[in-house]
Order: C-alpha cells, then structure tokens, then sequence
C-alpha cells in the first residue's frame, strides 16, 4: 500500500515485511506491506531514509517501483513478517517536494501563455531540468520566473486527488501520455492542473523562491534548469560569494563589477596585441643569429611559446635553411608539444614522426612537409640527440 498518496507529510510509519530477496549487487530488495517512501518514478528520484527492525537500523538507499511493486534497497536481509518501523529522510523529500511544486508552476505558465508542453522533467539530488517543445528568449524567461515566484508569494493551496471517472472526464489537465485507471491530479489552484503520481506541498508558499539557473536550446525547443527552496538560496548565496569576491578583487561596488571585467579584458587584449608584437622580433633577431649554412635547425622553447609562434618559427626556418627545421615547446617536467617543416631540400619528415613516435612514444602526425604532436616522459637532450643522427 502506497501511504505517501495519504500524505506527502508521513515521515514515519510501521510496516510488515512481505519478503526481502538478494540482488546481483549483493544488497536486498525489501517489500513490505505498506510504504511511505516514494519510489523512483517521472523523472524524480527516489526517497531515502531507514527501516528499522527490532535489533537495528537499515539504510534504504534506493526505492523502485515495477509492476505496482515497490522495492527498498537495504544492505542486510530481514525476515518475512517481520514488524518494521520506516523513517523518511525528510530533508530529502521535502527538497523534491519544493522542487517538483515549483516545475508544476512553471509548466503551468509556460503551457497556458506559450502552448509549449513539458516533454521532459528530470528531478535529481543535485538538478532539475524542464524539457519544452517550443523556444523561449530569456526575457520570457524571466517573465516566467517572476510569476511563478508571486504564485509563491500568494501561498495558494496544491491538491492532489484521485477524482472519479466522469469528473476526470470532464477535466482539462497536462499529462505527457493518455493514461487510463486511477488517475491521480495535482492542482495549483489558478495556475495548473497536471496528472502526477509524486509527493507535492501543500501550499506553494512551502516552496520559498524558484530561481530559473540555465537555458539552452534543446531538440527544437528549451532545457531550463531550475531550482526552489533551500536549493535555490544555496545557489544564489554562491552567486552572492562570487560577486563578493570580485568587488573586492576590483575595489568596486556590485554594479560596476561588468564595466571593470570588459576594462580589465579590453586591456588584457591590448597588451597580448603588443606582447605578440615584441615576440615577433624577439624570433627574427634569434632567426637572424643562426648561420645561415647550417642544415637542420631545431630550437626548444619555454611553455609560453604557442601553437602560433611555433609555426611562424618553423616556416621562417624553413624559407633560409636546408634540412629539418624544428621546434619544441614545454618543459622535460611537464612535456613538449612540436612543430616541423621541411626546409628547402624538402626533406621527408616522416623519418623524423617515426623515430618520435618509436623511440620517444610522441602523439601526433603530419605529412612529409610538415608534422606536429607532443611528447612527455624524456629528456629533449635526447631526442635533439636522435634527430640529428637522421
């Protein structure tokens, strides 16, 4: 017997064991004769808490349900008929409680000022998402949003109720298949009507604040993340902590904190323009000190020399010089990434990729002009050594 379709509010109960079978995983499936832990099931996750028996308490760390048959999972067995007393961890289920309330609300908006359907819901420990067929900008976003909060704010009853045939005939709800049976209905007065089989408040002023907290385009139409209650004060006091440490980071109040972030990267702009710039005559007066009659000239730079700089080195190598023409970028402690072109003789640097990938274990390819990659665990006076043997 399902209790928690008395009362969302059930946090302890006394039940009979039916029976308690092992799993592959080497926990147990318990089924007793009544229940107040929600299981698994519309895209929520399920109630946890313990059973107890006369001699000690078990973890229920998972709920399922299938074929009408709900299943605990404990990790020792218990005995059939035994007499238990289940707790529910209410911080667990009232946080679902809040979250699945508030989805409720803003599915309701959603459908009945947009059109769009919740084809998806997705109700985890740690997220909630909210799947819809048609898009949404984010100014209809927080349009929603802020309705939903003044449905919160208004405090207005939720009911869930099994209504007899002919008047769930007669109703208007949101369901996501045809369903048929005992159809059990939430009802957010004034907002929304939805079949659902979960635990709800029993007011929405219960679910505090709904903050929306991601939005995405999504198979057509939107993924919205969204989170209520306690979830939604947590978020929004890191925000808070982020926004707190970059006033102090820029000596500047909250409001000015976007101006100084694009002063900040408009400057760091300028001086990566003029640290290229500097870079790039660095090379040429390096360039121009190499003879010019040596064959292969292969260079090794620090970590700071990117994939850009290596190739303007290699290519301007290879415009004054015969052989292999290389360079290496990083550290014997944390790698090396490299860049080859072949010189004026045109020489085929497939030798060289063979003996970097064989002898050193080098990642990366190329063709005989040109060949790129990286390489870790050695030490570059050796593979300097080996090249220049080719």
């Amino acid at each position: 017997m399902e209790i928690y379709y008395e009362s969302a509010y059930i946090k302890e109960f006394d039940a009979a064991v039916i029976s308690c079978e092992k799993r592959k995983d080497g926990k147990y499936d318990l089924i007793l004769d009544r229940t107040a832990f929600f299981p698994e099931q519309g895209g929520q996750s399920s109630d946890i808490g313990t059973i107890t028996d006369a001699f000690k308490s078990h973890d229920v760390t998972h709920v399922s349900i299938k074929d009408g048959v709900i299943r605990h999972v404990i990790d020792e067995p218990l005995n059939e008929g035994e007499e238990v007393h289940g707790i529910i961890d209410w911080k667990h289920r009232f946080s679902n409680m809040q979250q699945h309330t508030g989805e409720h609300i803003f599915s309701g908006i959603v459908s009945s000022e947009y059109g769009y359907d919740n084809v998806g819901f997705h109700l985890s420990d740690t997220e909630v998402t909210m799947d819809y067929n048609g898009l949404l900008t984010p100014d209809n976003i927080r349009d929603i949003e802020l309705k939903v909060n003044r449905a919160i704010w208004e405090n207005v009853p939720v009911i869930c109720e099994f209504p007899d045939e002919q008047t769930l005939k007669s109703l208007n709800y949101r369901s996501k298949k045809e369903l048929s049976g005992d159809v059990r209905i939430v009802t957010v007065q004034g907002y929304d009507v939805c079949a659902c089989c979960a635990p709800h408040v029993e007011h929405t002023g219960e679910i505090g604040i709904l903050k929306v907290t991601g939005l995405q385009n999504y198979k057509g139409g939107v993924r919205i993340n969204i989170l209520c209650g306690r979830r939604a004060l947590e978020y929004i006091n890191c925000q808070q902590q982020i926004v707190d440490e970059l006033s102090r980071q820029f000596t500047t109040s909250f409001d000015n904190i976007i101006p100084s972030v694009k002063k900040l990267s408009s400057e760091n702009t300028d001086l990566k323009s003029e640290l290229s710039t500097v870079k790039e005559k660095l090379i040429e007066y390096e360039l121009k000190e190499i003879p010019s009659d040596k064959e292969n000239v292969i260079l090794v730079k620090d970590e700071s020399t990117d994939g850009n700089s290596m190739r303007r080195i290699v290519n301007l190598l290879a415009q004054g010089h015969d052989g292999f023409c290389g360079v290496f970028a990083g550290s014997d402690e944390k790698g090396y990434k490299f860049v080859f072109s072949s010189g004026q003789k045109k020489k085929d640097l497939n030798e060289v990729i063979k003996v970097l990938r064989e002898v050193f274990g080098a990642k990366g390819g190329g063709n005989a002009q040109m060949i790129q990659g990286s390489l870790s665990g050695i030490e570059i006076s050796d593979v300097l050594e080996k090249i220049e043997e080719l």
